[in-house]
């Protein structure tokens, strides 16, 4: 079975200006850099790959205002942008999302596209790199809830055709201190507070996949255990 896997973090109607999206944004991509080398040059879209290789994007906050404040990545009160990185069109990774808007209906996001079987994802799919990526969307984002796992494992546990983003686990998850604590868990579970943030949890050391049975059994029981303490459940309007 072909597993992919994928970062995100959410958070909900949290108004902010391009400036102050643009300053996160850079946050994030300066945090993503040492994490892998492909993450160290980033480049709009374009019709081909050639030509998208020509529109490089500094990462700095000023260049980024500009980005956020295009017509084209104005939506409502918010803004989105599509980022990606790589040498070859077979070893590109991405990252999406959209900040600062109010709507209390259009969840804001961060997320890191899913990573298939390239050499980026033989690199960068494993519990150190995710871990880093996730402490990258808390430090960066704020976001009230992040998780590194397998679309796999997620089709495994949600049954909903549209589930609420905060109400389930995966292998690397992040709760907001305003969430709630977060209870003691099991070995071989790594607990890491952030402090003004929040708590980042990884469950296992090795890549997590849902082919294992002792990594799918670890996940159920956690996700229990956080559903027990009240800390999986849907977003709220930012401060509420």
């Amino acid at each position: 079975m072909l597993e992919t896997h994928y970062a995100a973090c959410y958070w909900l109607a949290r108004l902010e200006p391009i400036d102050a999206c643009a300053r996160r944004l850079e946050s994030f991509l300066g945090m993503m850099a040492p994490l892998d080398p492909s993450w160290s040059r980033w480049h709009q879209s374009a019709a081909t790959f050639e030509k998208a290789r020509k529109r490089q994007v500094q990462p700095e906050a000023m260049t980024l205002a500009k980005l956020l404040g295009q017509k084209s990545n104005r939506v409502g009160d918010g803004s989105r942008f599509w980022l990606w990185a790589g040498a070859s069109p077979d070893e590109t990774s991405g990252v999406n999302g959209s900040c600062g808007g109010s709507s209390t209906y259009v969840t804001s996001h961060c997320i890191l596209n899913p990573l298939g079987q390239s050499e980026v994802a033989n690199r960068v799919v494993t519990a150190p790199v995710m871990t880093g990526v996730v402490r990258a969307m808390a430090l960066a984002w704020e976001p009230e809830f992040a998780l590194a796992t397998s679309n796999q494992h997620v089709d495994t546990i949600v049954t909903e055709q549209f589930p609420k983003l905060g109400t389930y686990g995966g292998w690397v998850m992040y709760f907001a201190d305003f969430r709630g604590p977060v209870p003691p868990l099991p070995a071989p579970v790594q607990v890491e507070h952030i402090p003004d943030r929040g708590t980042l949890i990884t469950l296992t050391p090795e890549k997590f996949t849902v082919s294992n049975p002792a990594h799918v059994a670890l996940a159920a029981d956690v996700q229990a255990r956080l559903q027990d303490a009240g800390l999986l459940m849907p977003l709220r309007p930012w401060g509420t």
